[in-house]
């Protein structure tokens, strides 16, 4: 008599100081874009939801902002929006990257583990080291004695310890094996074939974004709010009868702090919002699939990020 597995189904969250490959990973765990990559701390604002979707489980990734002391209003924000999330998860993935030493943020993220780790409710917490392609063999061995020691530091165990390279694809679908292990049995939690349970106004914002911090100087990750305005059908513009689809406006509002970084990101005469216009629309026409007019406007919402009033009006 055959036994069939069980099939899993439940949600995993990937927690870590900002910018260790958290999006990364869970772009290659999907197979597809749906979190935003940059090169950028803190380029994550929503918990974005990738969906893994395979014969015997579904998994259903949560990707936080990066957990990190905060200093401003949106930062208390974003950890508050980190740690609701955490205790409502059926495993936590700690990304770790190989090719940076352990230090004071990742002890900060150790220590805010620990109580969800134990009790009748624990939470299963793995540690994955990122980026484990940017060190040689040596360095790898001392890094997983060090992962292994942070937890024994916060008097705890990982459930596992797992190096994984998302960029070469390395052990990516070994992580996604152990994850599923600590999944309750249960049936599909979204169809198959959807990616993300994001909005489309939420994708759509994160691609302006994406495209408008590429390449800027440093002071502008924190300052950047997108917002989608609206879109619209343009009328006249389809032909169902020829198969021609509708052309859609889309009308974003990208938001800076101040005057002088209004400059920056529309650039000399407007070529840099004209570069970030025709970045954005190629990604944001594959997500909806279709034809779009691109219009963007950025202006000036002074100190956004401290004022209460204007995180709501933005989203957060």
């Amino acid at each position: 008599m055959t036994h069939e597995t069980p099939h899993r189904s439940g949600f995993a969250c990937l927690v870590g100081r900002p910018n260790v490959g958290k999006s990364t990973l869970t772009n290659a765990l999907v197979g597809d874009k749906v979190a935003i990559m940059s090169a950028r701390p803190q380029t994550t604002r929503h918990t974005i939801r990738g969906i893994v979707h395979r014969e015997d489980a579904q998994i259903v990734l949560v990707d936080t902002p990066g957990l990190h002391r905060p200093r401003t209003l949106l930062g208390e924000r974003l950890n508050a929006l980190v740690s609701d999330t955490l205790s409502e998860v059926d495993v936590v993935a700690f990304c770790l990257p190989a090719d940076q030493k352990i230090g004071p943020g990742d002890k900060y993220i150790a220590a805010q583990l620990a109580p969800l780790m134990e009790g009748r409710r624990a939470v299963p917490v793995v540690a994955v080291v990122t980026k484990s392609d940017l060190v040689d063999r040596g360095r790898l061995a001392e890094h997983l004695m060090a992962v292994d020691q942070l937890a024994r530091s916060v008097d705890r165990d990982w459930s596992a310890i797992v190096p994984v390279s998302a960029k070469g694809g390395y052990q990516v679908a070994e992580l996604a094996d152990v994850l599923v292990a600590h999944l309750p049995e249960g049936p599909d939690l979204y169809p198959g074939g959807e990616l993300t349970d994001e909005p489309e106004e939420t994708m759509i914002a994160e691609l302006v974004r994406e495209a408008a911090l590429e390449g800027v100087r440093d002071e502008l990750p924190h300052s950047l709010a997108v917002v989608v305005e609206e879109i619209v059908e343009r009328e006249g513009s389809g032909d169902a009868e020829k198969g021609r689809p509708p052309l859609l406006d889309v009308r974003v509002n990208l938001f800076v702090e101040r005057e002088s970084q209004k400059g920056i990101i529309i650039g000399k005469g407007g070529a840099r919002l004209r570069e970030v216009g025709s970045a954005a629309r190629e990604g944001i026409e594959k997500l909806l699939g279709t034809r779009i007019y691109l219009d963007l406007h950025v202006k000036v919402a002074k100190d956004w990020q401290r004022d209460p009033k204007q995180l709501q009006r933005l989203g957060f």
